[in-house]
């Protein structure tokens, strides 16, 4: 894609971005679900990694995608440890909503 095609697509990426963090963190607000939020915060890490491809290619520069690389490396991590703490929590409450899930006993 041609630089000069990509500045027309620009304000669409980023239209693009801002929609998908809204409706993760509307995600985040709204459900009880330990899961769906889960699944939010990654929406929103998604919509932070186009918003840094976008700048980044907009700008001619490689920093905006080589942090979204790492960014990327971390969220995997991030759901490693957040699906075993889920599947921790599951088993010994029976249950994944927040709700039910509001203090933190030995």
């Amino acid at each position: 894609m041609s630089n000069t095609s990509f500045v027309a697509l620009f304000p669409l990426f980023i239209g693009l971005s801002v929609v998908l963090f809204s409706l993760g963190v509307i995600g985040v607000l709204v459900r009880r679900n330990a899961i769906i939020i889960f699944m939010s915060v990654e929406l929103m890490l998604n919509a932070a990694n186009l918003a840094f491809i976008a700048f980044a290619r907009s700008f001619n520069q490689i920093d905006g995608q080589v942090f979204v690389f790492f960014v990327m490396v971390v969220a995997a991590a991030e759901v490693a440890v957040g699906l075993a703490l889920i599947v921790a929590i599951f088993r010994s409450k029976q249950s994944i909503n927040v709700d039910d899930i509001n203090q933190l006993k030995g």
